[in-house]
């Protein structure tokens, strides 16, 4: 898959797959080690269950946005790609614009409650 068909399928990104890209940034993980990272950044809110998460590390494994490798226990473990760490930051870039846009529109305060609820 050339890189344009690449970010036009991972921009904008589902949840799951955002979510899967931030954690790998941090540092490579077996899978229930990112549905672990993912359940603590968001506070619980998210919970990636195992057929979401190798779902999507399927399709981004196969989309080159991440690599796998087996660690010294042989746990498949995977890492975030150079592609993989682009996508990562157009989709940051796009989520602060949408937030820059709500600010402009209800104001700083707006955007505080809105993320407090």
């Amino acid at each position: 898959m050339t890189n344009e068909k690449v970010v036009k399928k991972y921009v904008p990104a589902s949840e799951t797959a955002y979510y899967i890209m931030l954690v790998l940034y941090e540092s490579p993980r077996h899978g229930y080690g990112i549905s672990k990272r993912v359940e603590v950044l968001t506070d619980g809110r998210i919970q990636l269950g195992s057929g979401t998460i190798y779902g999507t590390i399927t399709k981004m494994l196969k989309d080159g946005l991440i690599v796998m490798y087996a660690n010294e226990e042989r746990k498949k473990v995977y890492e975030l790609t150079e592609i993989g760490e682009a996508i990562l930051r157009m989709e940051i870039d796009r989520i602060a614009e949408l937030h820059r846009h709500a600010s402009e529109i209800g104001g700083e305060a707006a955007c505080k409650k809105t993320a407090e609820q």
